[in-house]
């Protein structure tokens, strides 16, 4: 399994595999600690991941919640920043198609859902969240540069204190 993630990439593409010979538009497994959903998109599938945290009287916590990609890097020159990591290994891209402008610059403001890039992994686009509310102040990875699992993608100067 790769970091934390409860199918393979491989099961995954073995799923889109079974579904490219259907009419089906979207596939949706749901269970009480995770959830995919595969869509088409164009002539390519979509992945997105929810894993649906409990709180201690078992309901599931907001939606907000559950984008939570964002980790605290020790700090640097006084201030506490934090990283996006990527959720699973394959090919980063700071744009939704070739041609279009990035989904985040530097001295952009981001909050919690905001996507921030994409990975593809064997043929699936998976959007990658902020996970934070701030303004991003470095972007670690080019656009098509190949990341591994949990690999820092951006910075983020958090709002607050």
């Amino acid at each position: 399994m790769t970091a934390g993630l409860p199918l393979t990439p491989e099961d995954v593409a073995e799923i889109v595999a079974i579904l490219d010979r259907t009419p089906y538009e979207r596939f949706e497994i749901g269970l009480s600690h995770y959830k995919l959903s595969v869509s088409r998109s164009g002539s390519g599938w979509v992945q997105s991941w929810e894993w649906p945290e409990r709180t201690e009287d078992s309901t599931p916590a907001a939606a907000s919640d559950r984008f939570t990609p964002a980790a605290t890097l020790p700090p640097a020159d006084g201030e506490n920043l934090h990283v996006v990591l990527a959720p699973l290994p394959g090919t980063f891209y700071r744009a939704p198609q070739p041609g279009a402008p990035p989904f985040v610059e530097v001295g952009d403001r981001v909050g919690m859902e905001t996507v921030i890039g994409i990975i593809e992994t064997m043929k699936l686009m998976s959007p990658v969240h902020a996970g934070i509310t701030g303004i991003v102040v470095a972007i670690l990875v080019d656009n098509a540069g190949a990341v591994d699992a949990q690999a820092a993608l951006i910075r983020i100067q958090p709002d607050g204190p």
